[in-house]
């Protein structure tokens, strides 16, 4: 059995389960899951309930659009299973599958994303950049569709979360609300950050410029970030400074927010 065919099953029991602890969502978890045949159709489906509008396409077409994103490339959908992971293993909050898979933005912004970027290299632009916009208005999570981004990626809370267009993210990254991976000014170019695999980004943090956080990073909440910041060390402050080494060789996955015991700030 896949990964994606795990949690197919996975949640399609738990819809079950909830239908009968909870008849007023009976003909919710009927809509969002049961009546789908796999985890492609019935993610297709939520998405397109939620950023349709009439300057988009309709809701039927938007649907159709995202499923055959999702079937004809099966490493979208691989990506996801990853991102429903992180979720499941660092949110504290989300005690099942379903919770994560129905009702959490921040997932919902990075399949949205996913859908984007496959069409971005297909030279759609225009199309992704519609879904750009509508995604940042949904969910409050405004993420250019060239942006690269691995995966096992958790965006916690995910409200006003900004990721430029040159940005990179590698995977197993933790990313809080009020997160901005951005540019120094107006030059076009290579201008965003690159983010190595298992940085932990904190609340309101700043990250501005053509810069590397390296692997196994970590980054204070409210700091801002204008120099690059080796691997493994955790910086605090405006501008951010090195304050000691992190926690945990992957904080992203420990997910703990406080400064080290060095810290002198």
């Amino acid at each position: 059995m896949t990964h994606s065919q795990h949690f197919w099953e996975t949640l399609r029991q738990q819809a079950t389960e909830h239908q009968v602890a909870s008849p007023l969502l009976k003909d919710f978890f009927q809509q969002v899951i049961l009546q789908h045949p796999d985890l492609a159709s019935a993610l297709a489906f939520l998405l397109a309930q939620k950023l349709q509008t009439t300057h988009l396409l309709s809701t039927q077409e938007l649907e159709n659009l995202l499923k055959h994103l999702f079937i004809t490339q099966p490493d979208i959908v691989e990506s996801l299973c990853k991102d429903l992971d992180a979720v499941m293993e660092r949110d504290c909050a989300c005690h099942q599958l379903y919770q994560a898979f129905c009702f959490y933005k921040g997932f919902h912004a990075l399949a949205t994303y996913r859908a984007m970027h496959a069409l971005w290299l297909q030279q759609r632009t225009v199309l992704a950049l519609q879904l750009q916009q509508r995604s940042a208005v949904v969910f409050d999570v405004d993420i250019h569709p060239a942006a690269r981004i691995g995966k096992g990626i958790l965006l916690d809370h995910a409200t006003g979360i900004v990721v430029g267009e040159t940005a990179v993210v590698g995977d197993n990254v933790s990313i809080m609300q009020g997160v901005t991976l951005g540019g120094t000014g107006k030059a076009g170019g290579d201008r965003h950050p690159k983010i190595r695999d298992g940085v932990l980004i904190s609340v309101g943090a700043t990250i501005l410029g053509n810069i590397e956080v390296g692997e196994g990073a970590q980054i204070a909440a409210g700091s801002v970030v204008l120099k690059p910041v080796p691997a493994h060390q955790l910086v605090a402050g405006v501008p951010a400074e090195i304050t000691g080494k992190t926690r945990a060789d992957i904080p992203a996955r420990v997910m703990d927010h406080r400064l080290s015991s060095s810290a002198n700030l």
